[in-house]
């Protein structure tokens, strides 16, 4: 339900109001959260979702793509890579400062090496 009203107040479902107050969706909007969800799956916001509107009433899977959802893709993918590369140099730097710390203690996976003998 929580999911719903957030939709709801992002424009991308409606529901219509019954006499005793509760919310009543139409059929179609099971197809419509449906694909929303997997939207957002894929990586896509709320915001993102909505160049979609013109398709999440149909098989968003298999339908032809739109240059709108296109470029929406994209940049979010552009979004996604900026991060991973800003992770992996982070994840890098904190590696290399570990391995700097523990000297010989650690191998380059970070699991502790042999014990050294004195021989």
């Amino acid at each position: 339900p929580r999911a719903l009203r957030h939709y709801e107040q992002h424009g991308l479902i409606e529901a219509h109001r019954s006499a005793n107050g509760y919310r009543s969706y139409p059929e179609a909007t099971v197809t419509r959260v449906r694909n929303i969800r997997h939207l957002l799956v894929a990586g896509l916001t709320l915001d993102d979702v909505r160049a979609f509107l013109p398709c999440l009433d149909g098989d968003l899977t298999s339908a032809a793509p739109a240059p709108e959802g296109i470029r929406v893709g994209l940049a979010r993918l552009a979004v996604l890579d900026a991060r991973i590369a800003a992770q992996t140099a982070v994840r890098d730097r904190l590696a290399a400062a570990l391995r700097a710390a523990a000297g010989p203690l650690t191998e380059r996976d970070g699991r502790p090496s042999a014990p050294t003998t004195g021989r």
